[in-house]
C-alpha cells in the first residue's frame, strides 16, 4: 500500500509531501490545477519514462520518492534476486537531471530503470494515460483466471497440482528418453571406451584411502635404507677397530678391582663403570639394521604409480575412483540392457503423456466453468457503469504442453452490440475502458498482488446514477486494499476514506500546486464546488452532505 509521495520540483509542484491510507483515496481540483501532475510524478517513481519536460522552471533537477508498508510475494522474491532488503517496507526513489540522466533507488539501493519498472508495476496498477494494468496483458489472463477459479471451483487447486505433478513425471521421463536415445546414437564409441575403462578399474581395484597408506610406507621403506647406513656408522663407533666400546669399560673396571685393601675405595665408580658397560652393550644389540626387501619397495611403487595415473586419467583425486567406476559400470550396463530400457522408458512416456493429457482437460473443463461464472458476474456489474451494451467471453485456444495445462486464454471483449470480441488491450479506451478495468478488478479482487489502484477519467462522460454506481465500486474495491482516484464527480468523491484538494496558485508570476487532505466543512464545500461550479449554493451544500457515504 502507497504511504508515502514526496514530490521535489516536478512541473508546477515545488516541494509536497503527501499521506495516503488504506481504502478510498479521492483527489479533487478546478481544471488546471495540477492532477495529472501528481499521476506524472507517480509514474515517474513507479518507472515510467522519463522527460525533463517534467523539470520545474528554473531548476536543475527533480525527484520523486514513493513509499509502501506492504510487500508482495512476487516483489519480495525480486528484491532478494537483486540483494535488497525490504521487511520494512519499500521506498522508490527516482531522480531526473536537465541533461536527461534519470537514476533510480530501492531502498537506498541503486537499481536499473527496468527493475524499478518491474517492482513498480507489481506495486500500483494504473488505469490512465500511463495505463500499466496487468489485464491488459494477455499473458496474465490464465493466470488471473485460475484465482478467479480458486475462489469459486471447489477443489480446484488439486486439479491444478494434478496437472502440474503428471507434467513433471512426463517431461522428467521424456528427458530421460531423450538422453537414452542420445547415447545410443553413441553407442559403439562409447561402450567401447567404457568397457576398456572399467575392465582397467576392476584390474586395479582401488580402495578408499590406499593412496596414502601405500605413500606412507613408500617413504617409510625409502627412510629405512638410509637409516641403515647410520646405523653401521654407530656401530662403527661403538667397536672402534674390533675393540668394543663396553669391553674397554669392562676392562677398565677390572684393573681398579685388583686395588688392595680392606675396602676399596674406588668400588663405587667401579660399580658406576659395570653399569656403564651393561648399558653400552645392549644399545649395541638393538642396533641391529634392519631388512630392507628391495622387491617389496619396487612393487608398492609400481602400485602407488599405478593409482595416480589412473587418477589424472579420469581426473578425479585418488580415493574417488572407486565411485568413478561405479559410475561408468552403471553406463555400461545401461548401454548393454539399452533395448529393454529404452522399451521401459518409451512406455513410461505415453503413460505419464496419457494421464498429464486426462488431467490438463479435467483442468480445462474447470477453467470453462469459471471462465462462465467470470462473464455472469462481469456482466451483472457493466450495465450500472453505463457499459449495459458491451460483452465478455474468454478465449481458449490450445497451447504448448506445460505445468499449467494446454490452455491459451485470452479475455475477449466488445462494447458495442454487432462488433465483434477483440482482445481486452484493443476493445476500449478513455473513460469507458477504465470503468471496464474497475467492474473487472471488483469481480477479480484478490487475484492481483498489486495493492494500490489508481484510476484517471473513470468518470468521463457520466453522471448522476452512473458516476454513483463507479464510486460504490470503487469503495468495494478498496476496502481490503488501496484506491487513489482522480475524479471531476461529486458522487465518486462522496464514497472517499479520504479526500485530497489540488489547488493552484500564483505569487509573484509564480505558479505554485499545492494538495492537502480535506475533512469536514471543508470537504462538503468541495463537493458542493463540484455540483454547482464557482459559486457554492445552498442546494449544492444539502446535495454534497448526501453524497457523503
Amino acid at each position: 500500500m502507497l504511504i508515502g509521495l514526496h514530490i521535489s520540483n516536478i512541473v508546477l509542484i515545488e516541494r509536497l509531501n503527501l499521506e495516503f491510507g488504506r481504502g478510498l483515496n479521492i483527489l479533487t481540483g478546478e481544471t488546471g490545477a495540477g492532477k495529472s501532475i501528481l499521476l506524472d510524478a507517480l509514474s515517474l517513481a513507479l518507472g515510467a519514462r522519463s522527460d525533463v519536460g517534467l523539470i520545474r522552471h528554473g531548476c536543475d533537477c527533480a525527484s520523486v520518492v514513493a513509499e509502501f508498508d506492504i510487500v508482495p510475494d512476487d516483489v519480495r522474491t525480486m528484491l532478494n534476486e537483486q540483494d535488497i532488503d525490504c521487511n520494512d517496507g519499500i521506498i522508490l526513489r527516482r531522480t531526473l537531471a536537465q541533461d536527461g540522466k534519470s537514476r533510480a533507488w530501492i531502498n537506498d539501493v541503486p537499481v536499473s530503470i527496468k527493475t524499478l519498472k518491474m517492482v513498480g508495476d507489481a506495486l500500483v496498477e494504473i488505469h490512465g494515460q500511463f495505463a500499466n494494468h496487468t489485464l491488459l496483458n494477455p499473458a496474465t489472463h490464465r493466470t488471473t483466471l485460475d484465482i478467479f477459479a480458486q475462489n469459486n471451483i471447489a477443489n480446484f487447486n488439486v486439479l491444478l497440482s494434478n496437472v502440474k505433478s503428471t507434467f513433471q513425471q512426463y517431461n522428467t521421463a521424456k528427458s530421460r528418453l531423450k538422453e537414452l536415445q542420445e547415447m545410443l546414437e553413441r553407442n559403439a564409441t562409447e561402450r567401447d571406451f567404457l568397457a576398456h575403462n572399467v575392465a582397467e578399474l576392476e584390474s586395479l581395484n582401488v580402495q578408499i584411502g590406499e593412496e596414502d597408506d601405500l605413500a606412507s610406507r613408500r617413504t617409510y621403506m625409502m627412510n629405512a635404507e638410509k637409516n641403515t647406513a647410520i646405523l653401521d656408522e654407530a656401530i662403527q663407533a661403538l667397536s672402534p677397530r674390533g675393540n668394543s666400546l663396553d669391553a674397554q669399560i669392562f676392562s677398565v673396571a677390572h684393573i681398579l678391582q685388583r686395588i688392595r685393601g680392606d675396602e676399596n675405595p674406588y668400588q663405587e665408580q667401579i660399580d658406576k663403570l659395570y653399569d656403564i658397560a651393561d648399558s653400552i652393550a645392549q644399545v649395541a644389540q638393538t642396533l641391529t639394521p634392519e631388512d630392507t626387501d628391495t622387491d617389496s619397495l619396487e612393487s608398492i611403487e609400481e602400485r602407488l604409480f599405478a593409482i595416480r595415473a589412473a587418477a589424472r586419467k579420469h581426473r578425479v583425486p585418488a580415493d574417488e575412483l572407486p565411485a568413478k567406476l561405479a559410475q561408468m559400470a552403471a553406463q555400461l550396463n545401461v548401454i548393454d540392457n539399452s533395448d529393454a530400457e529404452l522399451q521401459k522408458l518409451t512406455g513410461a512416456v505415453s503413460t505419464y503423456h496419457t494421464e498429464f493429457i486426462r488431467a490438463a482437460s479435467v483442468l480445462s473443463d474447470a477453467r470453462r466453468r469459471a471462465a462462465d461464472m467470470l462473464r455472469e458476474q462481469l456482466l451483472s456489474e457493466l450495465p450500472d457503469l453505463k457499459l449495459g451494451s458491451a460483452d465478455f467471453t474468454v478465449e481458449f485456444n490450445d497451447c504448448v504442453a506445460c505445468g499449467n495445462g494446454t490452455d491459451d486464454i485470452i479475455f475477449m471483449i466488445k462494447t458495442n452490440p454487432g462488433s465483434p470480441f477483440a482482445p481486452l488491450h484493443r476493445a476500449a479506451s478513455g473513460g469507458e475502458l477504465a470503468r471496464l478495468m474497475l467492474a473487472m478488478r471488483v469481480v477479480l479482487a484478490g487475484t492481483d498482488n498489486a495493492h494500490t489502484f489508481v484510476f484517471d477519467e473513470v468518470d468521463t462522460g457520466i453522471s448522476g446514477a452512473t458516476a454513483s454506481a463507479v464510486g460504490f465500486r470503487l469503495n468495494r474495491l478498496a476496502h481490503d486494499a488501496q484506491a487513489l482516484v482522480i475524479t471531476h464527480s461529486a458522487q465518486v468523491a462522496g464514497y472517499a476514506d479520504r479526500h485530497f484538494k489540488i489547488s493552484k496558485s500564483v505569487t509573484d508570476d509564480t505558479t505554485t500546486t499545492s494538495v492537502r487532505e480535506i475533512t469536514d466543512d471543508e470537504r462538503i464545500n468541495e463537493i458542493a464546488r463540484i455540483i454547482s461550479g464557482a459559486e457554492i449554493t445552498p442546494e449544492s451544500i444539502t446535495m454534497a452532505k448526501t453524497l457523503i457515504k
